[in-house]
């Protein structure tokens, strides 16, 4: 083997050309900084809208309160009303059902006592 010159690999005349080793990638999307203002905006009106909801539904309850305050006088008033209706159409109806019994008083409390005791059942 000593007598076959044999040819070596070698770089063309001038050299290589210089490996491009630097990343070429092109700019995607809004930038970091862009990204962080459009958070904050939309954080930003999120807690606007929330606050202006939470007005809202104080002034809600506020007016459901006063109705309330204002309504419970009739309510009342109402409701006292059919309690008499009740009353006197149930002594009626025991003035009917007991005119034969003797000495019986329709109406008259079975306490012995001067103070109202309003009836502990209802008759419908």
């Amino acid at each position: 083997m000593s007598g076959v010159p044999y040819n070596q690999d070698l770089p063309p005349q001038g050299g290589y050309q210089p490996i491009r080793y630097k990343r070429n990638l092109p700019a995607r999307g809004p930038g970091g900084l862009a990204i962080f203002g459009g958070v904050l905006a939309i954080c930003t009106y999120g807690f606007y809208k929330v606050a202006t909801g939470n007005i809202e539904k104080r002034e809600l309850a506020r007016e459901h309160a006063w109705s309330r305050i204002h309504l419970v006088p009739l309510l009342q008033a109402e409701a006292d009303r059919d309690s008499y209706r009740r009353e006197q159409a149930n002594l009626a109806r025991e003035k009917e059902i007991m005119k034969d019994v003797p000495g019986w008083e329709a109406g008259k409390s079975v306490y012995h006592s001067q103070r109202y005791q309003p009836r502990n059942f209802v008759v419908m």
